[in-house]
């Protein structure tokens, strides 16, 4: 008589063939969302040093890396905008012929059927880099919804499919989706950075965007990272003020608040790929420490098993090669 359990768990992991039919988790290109960073200019693209392989494209050179993601099945790009100048509130960002406004035009005319989501902040518009107006030294909640406003109804005029506000104001979703219905956007979704955490990982992204904060830093308006109750306060609120897809970033160190997200609200939930996580997978492989494809796929996979429906991530364009080879 065997000593052994009659239920051997490694029965089922003796080939690929039987792995892949009780996989639980599968990642799909279905789930990716390709940030991408547009600048003034022509023929530029300008590799981010801590971001290897990505760009600050002008705007043609933007289009054709569209395009790009349209021959690979990536369904759809969330684009951020460094401006020429920059000023205490942000002109730029909300400007009929601003960098976004014009990045969204262009990819819209070429390639109409790519997703295209912006990015709704000031930080990268203004000079002193934090996400609102300032005064007395303090980022103002109130006074900055109404850049933020003015901030998405300019991209849903120039053509965005999705606005996705990051700033992180009280109240703002709902001042989004109120102005959005009066300008006869009412079928444009709102994606709202919902536990958005005040994070040591968005340090490649300041460089990429130009965004890093003159003073102080954002810790009075984005989440402490030992929270996750608040993160489902403020998911809470985003979907009560007409939210329909919410967002935990970064993703990796915040994987139990997705998976609390998911659970508690059963709602579209998006995760973002943060630029320090991706940094640090590329430098490891760089040093021939970790094997990029393995770990990257193990994170990503990992971030889709805690209840992520889509992920904003650097590694995109990579995952549909390794998932296709």
């Amino acid at each position: 008589m065997s000593v052994f359990p009659i239920y051997r768990p490694r029965r089922l992991r003796a080939n690929e063939n039987l792995r892949r039919l009780v996989r639980e988790t599968s990642l799909s290109i279905d789930d990716l969302i390709y940030p991408m960073f547009v600048v003034h200019g022509r023929d530029t693209a300008i590799e981010i040093t801590s971001m290897p392989g990505c760009y600050q494209y002008s705007v043609d050179r933007l289009v054709s890396a569209a395009k790009e993601l349209v021959s690979l099945g990536i369904p759809g790009t969330i684009l951020f905008g460094i401006p020429e100048t920059k000023d205490p509130l942000g002109l730029e960002a909300y400007a009929e012929d601003g960098i976004i406004q014009q990045a969204v035009r262009a990819i819209k005319d070429a390639i109409p059927d790519l997703l295209v989501m912006t990015d709704v902040c000031l930080c990268e518009y203004t000079d002193h880099g934090h996400c609102g107006i300032i005064e007395g030294g303090e980022v103002q909640n109130d006074p900055t919804l109404d850049l933020l406003v003015k901030e998405s109804v300019s991209h849903a005029q120039a053509g965005a499919d999705v606005i996705a506000p990051s700033d992180m104001m009280d109240g703002r979703v709902g001042a989004i989706r109120d102005a959005l219905d009066d300008e006869g956007y009412e079928n444009i979704p709102i994606m709202a950075y919902s536990a958005k955490y005040a994070s040591a990982f968005y340090g490649p992204f300041r460089e990429a965007a130009e965004s890093a904060p003159q003073f102080g830093d954002r810790r009075s308006y984005q989440m402490d990272p030992a929270n996750s109750e608040e993160g489902l306060r403020e998911v809470a609120l985003d979907i009560e003020e007409g939210a329909d897809i919410v967002m935990v970033k970064p993703a990796l160190s915040y994987l139990d608040v997705i998976h609390q997200v998911k659970t508690e609200f059963q709602m579209p939930v998006a995760a973002y790929n943060v630029s320090g996580e991706y940094a640090m997978i590329k430098a490891a492989a760089q040093n021939g420490w970790v094997d990029e494809k393995r770990v990257a796929l193990e994170v990503l996979t990992s971030i889709k098993r805690a209840g992520a429906d889509m992920i904003l991530t650097y590694f995109a364009k990579s995952v549909v090669e390794w998932l296709e080879n």
